[in-house]
């Protein structure tokens, strides 16, 4: 079977903007311009100055993935989960029914300022009110593929996923696939996805071009790309040295999507319901008003 490469359909330039406590964040999906990507709900790229955070809050409804870029975060949960997020590693946090946790990315002098990405991902609706999980892998544990070899010009960090015959251990609900390219010196991969999946690719460093368009594309945008059936995955060119970007895919679901900020269901009615069991400390928010994490209230 041969080849035939996605193409970029919308391009989005994530423009920063302030988020949280004192961070800085870049949102594609979830603005006004990239509402609506299923099962993609947001994908921020943000920056934590000292001091900056983003204290005690609630999920219901999804999953939220962070990837550290640079720096290391802390992170910790009314389930009695606490740890911290290295550069190059990641957290798969399903939600599910009810949690509330804080991220308290960690600067200081002589250490990088905080970057990563976070993406949110709908849950199939069989799974809204299933327990709270998490996945996470060290820089270390997360598998990288070498599509020509480990001398080649570009690796691909598989955060979940396969790429080039590696495989993630990262076993998310509903099918989602996440893989950081990094490319030392030009050069082009083909990645495959599943047919009909969306797909899109943020980008971090450097140029690149997609399928047969010879537009080299700059950092800090969301292509989202083509799910024709015939598309069996994209081309991917890297036209300068230190070129990276995320490339994620995902099964899209044939929901609702009802969201009030951090609460993600598939009706008004389960949105109110959400708010009651908030209210109330019900359903998975039993320690809402009285948990408070360590990192979130130093």
């Amino acid at each position: 079977m041969s080849n035939v490469s996605r193409r970029v359909v919308k391009k989005v330039l994530a423009v920063e903007t302030d988020e949280g406590a004192g961070a800085k964040v870049r949102r594609s999906i979830g603005s006004p311009q990239l509402r609506n990507l299923t099962p993609f709900l947001m994908l921020d790229h943000f920056h934590t100055p000292a001091g900056a955070g983003f204290p005690d809050h609630p999920h219901r409804g999804q999953a939220t993935v962070t990837y550290m870029l640079e720096g290391s975060s802390l992170h910790e949960d009314s389930a009695g989960h606490k740890g911290k997020i290295e550069a190059g590693g990641v957290q798969w946090m399903c939600a599910g029914r009810g949690i509330i946790h804080a991220e308290m990315p960690q600067a200081g002098p002589g250490i990088p300022d905080p970057r990563g990405l976070q993406l949110w991902v709908d849950l199939p609706k069989q799974f809204k009110m299933v327990e709270p999980s998490y996945q996470e892998l060290g820089p270390e544990e997360i598998p990288t593929a070498y599509p020509q070899g480990k001398d080649g010009p570009v690796k691909v960090k598989v955060i979940s996923g396969k790429s080039h015959g590696v495989e993630s251990p990262v076993r998310p609900l509903g099918g989602c696939w996440y893989f950081h390219v990094i490319f030392s010196k030009p050069g082009t991969i083909f990645q495959e996805i599943p047919a009909g999946w969306t797909s899109f690719l943020y980008t971090l460093k450097g140029r690149v071009r997609v399928g047969p368009d010879a537009t080299a594309h700059e950092p800090f945008h969301t292509l989202v790309l083509s799910a024709a059936p015939d598309q069996t995955g994209v081309e991917l060119t890297a036209t300068e040295d230190n070129t990276e970007f995320v490339l994620i895919a995902g099964e899209p679901l044939d929901q609702t999507v009802v969201q009030y900020g951090p609460f993600v269901m598939t009706s008004k009615e389960e949105i109110q319901k959400t708010f009651i069991d908030y209210q109330y400390g019900l359903n998975g928010f039993e320690k809402a008003h009285t948990w408070k994490s360590e990192i979130g209230n130093r």
